[in-house]
């Protein structure tokens, strides 16, 4: 874990206790740190006993506190610990400000810090991997993966990679990224900011931490990102047009319009980085898909199954419906989508309906998807539960489809999160493939 001389001695309360937490509590501990911890779950509690003094910020005195340090999915626009944390005079923190503060202890590094509403997961993946196959040691972290300040600190000449939501850089104030990177932004999360305009402004303010002389790379092929560009001057604006289709051709788990502008980033932080082209053309031709992001995982007598749960909202469903288009007139995707939906619409993926021959509505949004698809002329069925819509798309698809599980929806109306949904498809995937070898040995 990564442990500074700059937490010794200071007291901190730590604020939700997932995985975050309990790396934050760690790393404190053992920087020597005075240590209060809550969660509202028992067992999550009983996982810090012997490092910090269980107390509750909600009552306890924040008095004297260097910082109160909370979980990203603390709504502080709606959480009353976030006027207590003002009137004690406490600085509420993430734990990405605490590897920042703990950066000046460890090997001299770099920090490629990434943002975006989607496609975070896959570049970050991809930029690690790139630098990875240059030689450099590297850490992949953020937002992915495991936290932070629970990996081994790098040694000298390493970079760190960083998947930053806004939940996060709202938490952080002092990162200052040698690269520091924004997609694309597209409405998502509203709750938590006062308009959309709120949700930009946090996702600029990673450039507002840069030190002069700090490279940024910025894709301009939204709207927002063309208006916003000329905030961060001499940043390098990149585009997914640029990627030439032909090599696009050659990289197995980098299909699609997305991950062009995904490859348009990576391609860009890397020259930032001093990575050669050499080295840049041999990883995106070795790089495998994450988990859950346009992931295949498997092909069944000719059809392909795509687990794709981690889009969690339309705009991120978008370039997965556009990255099989029809053949000959022919729509070939049997799309899953459904869950707890966090709009009223499906009009950013419009452009792809023609690449649907039949969609299979899931969870809470099934009923007013079903009836939009069913507007915009998609054959569709109300499956309701996922294993369902597995079946009854397998019963139909032909060798050359596609059966794609891409909710545009969150997951938290069945399943705990975006990797448990996607692994329940993986299963009824697996469980079709146990069938046909079954059949094939009768």
């Amino acid at each position: 874990m990564i442990v500074s001389d700059a937490f010794a001695g200071k007291r901190y309360a730590v604020l939700g206790l997932a995985r975050s937490g309990l790396a934050t509590v760690d790393a404190l501990a053992a920087s020597g740190a005075q240590v209060f911890a809550w969660d509202q779950r028992e067992d999550a509690r009983a996982l810090v006993a012997g490092k910090a003094q269980i107390a509750d910020p909600m009552e306890m005195d924040l008095t004297g506190l260097d910082a109160l340090v909370v979980s990203p999915g603390v709504p502080l626009n709606r959480h009353p610990v976030a006027a207590r944390a003002r009137e004690a005079g406490v600085p509420i923190i993430g734990d990405i400000e605490l590897f920042a503060l703990a950066r000046s202890s460890l090997p001299p590094h770099r920090v490629v810090g990434i943002t975006g509403t989607n496609g975070k997961s896959t570049t970050t993946a991809l930029i690690h991997h790139i630098v990875r196959n240059a030689g450099l040691p590297t850490r992949m972290g953020g937002n992915i993966g495991l936290p932070i300040l629970a990996q081994e600190p790098l040694k000298a000449g390493g970079v760190y990679v960083l998947e930053l939501s806004s939940y996060q850089i709202d938490l952080t104030f002092s990162l200052d990224c040698d690269v520091a990177v924004l997609l694309n932004v597209t409405p998502d999360h509203l709750d938590r900011y006062d308009g959309f305009e709120g949700y930009v402004a946090s996702k600029m303010r990673l450039f507002a931490m840069q030190s002069a002389g700090h490279a940024a790379v910025i894709a301009i092929d939204d709207d927002v990102t063309r208006r916003v560009c000329a905030q961060v001057p001499g940043a390098t604006l990149v585009s997914a047009s640029t990627v030439d289709p032909a090599a696009q051709a050659q990289w197995p788990a980098l299909q699609g319009p997305h991950n062009a502008q995904n490859v348009a980033v990576a391609v860009a932080v890397a020259e930032a980085l001093g990575v050669g082209p050499a080295s840049v053309a041999a990883a995106l031709e070795s790089y495998a898909s994450l988990p859950h992001r346009m992931q295949r995982v498997a092909e069944i007598d000719g059809v392909l199954y795509v687990n794709d749960s981690k889009a969690t909202n339309a705009a991120s469903t978008a370039p997965a419906l556009a990255a099989w288009p029809a053949v000959e007139g022919k729509p070939r995707i049997h799309w899953i989508l459904g869950g707890l939906a966090k709009s009223d619409s499906l009009d950013e993926c419009a452009a792809g309906f023609p690449n649907v021959t039949h969609a299979y509505t899931i969870g809470e949004a099934g009923p007013l998807f079903a009836r939009l698809l069913g507007e915009a002329g998609v054959p569709v069925t109300e499956s309701e539960l996922l294993v369902t819509a597995v079946t009854q798309a397998a019963a139909n698809a032909r060798p050359g489809d596609i059966v794609l599980l891409s909710p545009a929806c969150a997951s938290f109306d069945q399943f705990r999160d975006f990797e448990a949904r996607g692994d329940a498809f993986a299963a009824a995937v697996e469980a079709l493939r146990e069938q046909a070898k079954a059949g094939d040995g009768a």
